[in-house]
């Protein structure tokens, strides 16, 4: 039995997350599987991959086939490079304890990577709610001064008329 890893689709349309799943190669995408290893959801971002390394780790030693997306999914995980790893130490190219400092090492360089592109996501949206806050308070200012000359003028006109209504309060001059 030919073996696959792959992704079995669920979610609402427009709206899909996947479940990483080992199955027979000849069964239906959504259909019976083996085993589910894990899940993919591409709707956050950055997309978020839960995985269960050891056994996507066992099930491609045994000789499972990851379909492409599946293998750029366990590829970004660092599964396959495990797996390379594992390979040199079988054929005696590194010693195990060799092949885990070079994992580890690669594994730290991923998570700073990704850490300093959540920063930047984070710092973008601050700064884009901050230059909203900024044009809205612009607008504020200028509908604030557009009603006080507004005020004014009225003001202005009202007083007018009073005093053409009231002639009485002009002083008469003497002669």
């Amino acid at each position: 039995m030919a073996t696959k890893i792959r992704l079995q689709r669920h979610g609402r349309k427009g709206y899909a997350f996947y479940h990483i799943v080992i199955a027979d190669s000849r069964a239906p995408r959504d259909g019976k599987f083996i085993e589910r290893i894990g899940s993919y959801n591409p709707n956050t971002n950055p997309a978020t991959v839960d995985l269960k390394f050891e056994r996507a780790l066992y099930w491609l030693q045994v000789g499972a086939q990851p379909t492409d997306t599946a293998k750029n999914i366990l590829s970004r995980e660092g599964v396959l490079l495990k797996k390379h790893l594992l390979g040199g130490v079988k054929k005696g190219a590194f010693t195990e304890a060799e092949a885990e400092r070079k994992f580890e090492t690669w594994l730290n360089a991923k998570q700073n990577a990704a850490q300093m592109e959540i920063s930047k996501l984070n710092d973008a949206q601050k700064s884009v709610a901050k230059a909203k806050l900024d044009a809205e308070k612009a607008v504020n200012k200028a509908k604030a001064e557009a009603l006080a000359a507004k005020k004014a003028k009225l003001a202005a006109a009202e007083t007018e008329v009073a005093n053409e209504e009231n002639p009485a309060t002009e002083t008469p001059s003497a002669e």
